[in-house]
């Protein structure tokens, strides 16, 4: 998939994305949403095993992902070599989403360094023919909905790597998050 650029649906918006070891795919995705080189992207997973491939996985980490993996979490822990090369990241935001085509797509083509479908700092679009009309010929491939249910509400974030730090509001409640951390 070296320098391709695809737009997928997930279980909360529709995501562009590239192989988390694509640079040039990564920087067209920045280029494509004239989005600042600072602001980084998350990577979405098909599974834990994808996760350790990139990222150091600590005890809160596990826990995290057991409670609420698939779904709308994004977590913040520490990358790996690889991720550090392609990326430039100390850290990166994972998260599996709850989305069976999601799924195979990540499965297929690995970890993807993706972001929400929109113009940087624009609401996130979400609609298939827009984002057909608008984005077609920005990027390789363009992935139709499954007709899974989905949410527009965009995932949680939440960075672990050394407190516990909200970072975006999303479907799961921090104080959900905490629990999880502090149980045994």
């Amino acid at each position: 998939m070296k320098n391709r650029v695809i737009i997928y649906p997930t279980d909360t918006v529709y995501g562009i994305g590239a192989s988390v070891y694509d640079k040039d795919g990564i920087r067209r995705i920045y280029e494509i949403k004239h989005r600042p080189l600072d602001k980084p992207l998350a990577v979405l997973c098909a599974n834990i095993d994808q996760i350790e491939e990139i990222a150091y996985l600590t005890d809160d980490a596990r826990k995290l992902i057991k409670a609420f993996m698939p779904g709308a979490l994004t977590i913040i822990i520490k990358s790996k070599d690889a991720i550090k090369n392609s990326m430039g990241l100390e850290t990166i935001g994972v998260r599996i989403p709850n989305y069976n085509l999601a799924i195979d797509i990540l499965e297929h083509n690995g970890p993807m360094a993706t972001t929400s479908v929109n113009e940087s700092g624009e609401p996130s679009l979400n609609n298939y023919d827009e984002i057909k009309e608008d984005y077609d010929d920005l990027v390789d491939l363009i992935v139709p909905p499954s007709g899974e249910k989905t949410s527009s509400l965009a995932s949680t974030v939440v960075d672990i790597t050394s407190s516990i730090k909200l970072l975006r509001q999303g479907a799961i409640s921090l104080e959900d998050i905490e629990k999880v951390i502090t149980s045994e």
